[in-house]
C-alpha cells in the first residue's frame, strides 16, 4: 500500500445459531471483530471491536402461547404435630413473554392451618454453566410481589394479580455450555415449617406477542367472556344533555379528571380489561371477511 489512507469494507455473514451475548458469574458469551495489519520489519498491529448478538426468540409459537398451570399442597407440622394443610393452585395465560410485559397471575391459596400465612410470587433467573462434565448454577430474583396475609382457615384468590417483567436478557436455551432460564414461583410462607413452592416455566423472548393475533380468528375464539351485560343497553338512545350539563364550573370540571391508578387497580388486574382493549383497538376486517363470495 502506498502512503495515505486506505479503507477496505469487509463484511461477514453471521451464522443463525449464535447464542445471545451474555455476562454471567462463571462465564460469558462475547463477540468481537478483530483486524490485523502486517508490516515488514515491524510488529503486527491489532485492533478489536466488540458487538452484541441477540438471538431471536419469537413467542408467537404454539409452545410458548400455551397456558401454564400447576397445584401443590403441604402439611404444616410443628413438634411432630399436624397443624393443618396449605394448598396453592396457579395459572398464567402463556409461557412466553418479553421484557415489559405484565404477567397476570390467577391463583387460589387455601390456608387450613391454625396460623396466618403469606403468599408471594417472583420471577427467578437461573444461570447454568457447564464445563468438563460439571455444572454450576446461580439463581437470582428478577422481581417479586407480596400478597396480603391469609388468616387461619381462610382462602385467598388472585384474579390476575399483575407482575411486570423488568428489562432482562432473553432466555438462552440452545447453548451447550451456558443456559439462562426463567420461571415464575408462587410460594407461601408457613410459620414453623418450610415454604410451599409452586414453579411454572417461563421463556423470555425478543419478538413480542402479536397484538391482535390472526386476522381470521374471532375475539370469541380467543376469550371466554360473559357478554350478558350487553342486553342491558337500551334500544332507543337517550336525548342529548343540556348545554349547562356539559359545560360546568371549574369545580365540576375537576371532578371529571380520570381516576387515579389505585382506584383502577381491581379493574386493570382482571382479564376483562385486556379483552376490552383488544376489542377496541382491533383493526378492521379484511374485505374477504365481510363480503359473501359470489
Amino acid at each position: 500500500l502506498q502512503a495515505g489512507r486506505h479503507e477496505f469494507p469487509f463484511t461477514f455473514q453471521l451464522p443463525e445459531t449464535l447464542a445471545t451475548s451474555f455476562e454471567g458469574k462463571h462465564g460469558s458469551v462475547r463477540y468481537w471483530v478483530k483486524a490485523k495489519l502486517h508490516r515488514p520489519w515491524s510488529t503486527v498491529k491489532k485492533v478489536k471491536k466488540e458487538f452484541t448478538v441477540i438471538e431471536p426468540i419469537d413467542i408467537n409459537t404454539p409452545a410458548l402461547l400455551a397456558p401454564q398451570a400447576g397445584a401443590k399442597e403441604k402439611l404444616a407440622r410443628a413438634w411432630y404435630c399436624n397443624r393443618g394443610q396449605v394448598s396453592v393452585t396457579a395459572k398464567i395465560d402463556r409461557k412466553g413473554y418479553t421484557p415489559g410485559d405484565v404477567i397476570p397471575i390467577f391463583a387460589e391459596i387455601d390456608n387450613c392451618t391454625s396460623r396466618a400465612v403469606v403468599p408471594k410470587a417472583a420471577i427467578i433467573q437461573t444461570q447454568t454453566f457447564i464445563a468438563r462434565g460439571t455444572k454450576k448454577q446461580k439463581k437470582s430474583v428478577v422481581t417479586s410481589i407480596v400478597g396480603d396475609s391469609i388468616a387461619a382457615g381462610k382462602r385467598e384468590v388472585w384474579h390476575g394479580r399483575a407482575l411486570k417483567i423488568p428489562p432482562v436478557g432473553p432466555s438462552i436455551l440452545q447453548c451447550r455450555i451456558i443456559q439462562v432460564e426463567y420461571s415464575l414461583k408462587v410460594c407461601v410462607d408457613i410459620p414453623g415449617t418450610s415454604k410451599l413452592l409452586l414453579e411454572l416455566p417461563l421463556v423470555i423472548g425478543t419478538i413480542p406477542l402479536h397484538p391482535f393475533g390472526s386476522r381470521t380468528s374471532s375475539v370469541s375464539s380467543q376469550y371466554s367472556v360473559n357478554l350478558d351485560w350487553l342486553s342491558t343497553i337500551p334500544e332507543q338512545p337517550e336525548a342529548p344533555p343540556e348545554y349547562s350539563e356539559v359545560v360546568s364550573s371549574p369545580e365540576a370540571e375537576q371532578s371529571l379528571a380520570p381516576p387515579c391508578r389505585s382506584e383502577l387497580g381491581g379493574i386493570l388486574e382482571g382479564p376483562f380489561f385486556t379483552y376490552i382493549q383488544e376489542f377496541r383497538f382491533r383493526p378492521p376486517p379484511l374485505y374477504s371477511e365481510v363480503t359473501n363470495p359470489p
